[in-house]
């Protein structure tokens, strides 16, 4: 009866906001309730939208949500384009709950998200500060405003993987795409030289598998998505780049993909009613670095196959026997800018590892004269002679001639010193054992 009961509101909710929410703003006292499933349902979504925009399709529209994840259920407050989300309140971190699932905006002016037994899963913060309405501007950004229209809290200062048309961030801003299989994320991230894809896995490596850098010699400000691209700005709000789009479409927004790590521009189509990319950062699988797996590398024909070495891969730490093997036509799509050596020659990169207990390969550029250390052999793929001209990545492992050589120098000693004394030993117990033998018939006769 209560799972009924239960199935039964939350049809209401979703099927009243879905066909009859055009409200852009809600007052405080406001809140939306939906309850959740005594029993856990595989694949079950259910939402119920509180604001939406009342611009042409696709308008933005914001509500809660509450998803089947992991034997448990999520609860949170997203804002979405159309069918797609463009933020979340638990990107960063997830509220699981149950029972009930409830936001709401509290008499002193707090956004709150609250579960079970009113625990608070998230919330905004924003009480005493004269908090009169929520609101769901027409660039999809969820604001938070006083009696005089003052912006107090909006969604646009904690980005989460989207950058909406319209939207500026500065400098040292990031987006971030968490993978639902793997411990690793990735981040779009703005640097005063250069805007960077990083592939990162906690406090252990931080790659970057993408960049790009403005041609002229001033520091990037803040980025803005356009009509026709990204634009760049400097410390006087003058555009010193801009990446533009490859087709003349009106960009909606910029997502950083959460399984490929990729980078891409999006329209929405009036033929296929979907979200198109109109310019995507990577435009080869074998660019993406997760694509295949570690120790694993991707061909021309875009197929993972196992890296081919002679010799045990791995870091050796306190043996002096490992030595790095150089592979021929491959190399790394990943860098680390933490592990760069500047100036350096081939044979002192290959050094460099050897002596990193924590290194397990290296890539050598000698147009820059760089090496880069890698702690794990990832993002590998095949290039031909024109793109591998002057590069050279390297693979430590323990070289099996070079370990036959050592050991035959031990084995002659051990020969010549243990032989010596088994010979010893066998020869003076005969000569021993012939003397007691006629010692003793001697004596018999």
């Amino acid at each position: 009866m209560n799972i009924l009961f239960s199935l039964a509101l939350l049809v209401h909710f979703s099927t009243h906001f879905h066909g009859h929410c055009i409200t852009d703003s809600l007052q405080l006292g406001a809140q939306t309730k939906v309850a959740i499933p005594g029993l856990y349902m595989i694949g079950f979504v259910t939402r119920a939208f509180m604001l939406e925009t009342s611009q042409p399709v696709p308008s933005f529209r914001a509500g809660l949500t509450v998803e089947a994840v992991e034997e448990k259920y999520v609860c949170s407050f997203d804002v979405f384009l159309g069918d797609f989300k463009v933020w979340s309140s638990s990107h960063f971190s997830r509220f699981f709950t149950s029972e009930i699932c409830v936001i709401g905006l509290t008499k002193d002016g707090d956004l709150r998200l609250t579960g079970h037994n009113d625990q608070i899963g998230w919330r905004t913060a924003t009480y005493g500060q004269g908090i009169k309405r929520l609101q769901l501007s027409k660039s999809g950004n969820l604001v938070l405003v006083d009696e005089y229209n003052i912006i107090k809290w909006q969604s646009f200062h904690f980005p989460t993987n989207v950058m909406l048309w319209g939207q500026r961030l500065d400098v040292g801003t990031k987006l971030t795409s968490h993978s639902t299989n793997s411990d690793s994320f990735y981040s779009f991230e703005i640097h005063r030289e250069k805007l960077a894809l990083y592939l990162n896995s906690g406090n252990l490596f931080k790659y970057s598998y993408w960049e790009f850098n403005p041609m002229k010699p001033k520091n990037i400000s803040s980025i803005r998505l356009a009509t026709n691209g990204l634009q760049l700005f400097d410390d006087e709000n003058h555009k010193i780049a801009q990446i533009p789009t490859k087709r003349l479409k009106l960009l909606r927004f910029l997502a950083v993909e959460n399984t490929t790590g990729n980078l891409g521009f999006y329209y929405y189509s009036t033929t296929t009613h979907k979200f198109e990319t109109s310019f995507q950062a990577l435009r080869n699988e074998c660019d993406q670095p997760n694509f295949c797996k570690a120790n694993e590398i991707c061909t021309f024909s875009s197929k993972c196959s196992r890296l081919q070495i002679k010799g045990t891969q791995g870091n050796f730490c306190g043996s002096s026997r490992g030595d790095l093997k150089e592979v021929q036509n491959e190399m790394s799509v990943l860098r680390d800018e933490n592990k760069k050596i500047v100036n350096a020659t081939k044979e002192s990169c290959a050094g460099s590892c050897v002596k990193d207990c924590e290194c397990l390969g290296a890539l050598f550029t000698s147009v820059n004269r760089e090496c880069y250390l890698y702690g794990e052999i990832r993002g590998m793929k095949e290039v031909d002679d024109s793109v591998g001209e002057g590069m050279s990545f390297m693979v430590k492992v323990l070289d099996g001639e070079k370990k036959g050589k050592g050991l035959k120098k031990w084995e002659l000693i051990l020969i010549v010193v243990v032989d010596g004394i088994v010979i010893f030993v066998c020869l003076g117990g005969m000569g021993f054992y012939m003397l007691w033998k006629r010692k003793k018939e001697a004596n018999n006769n």
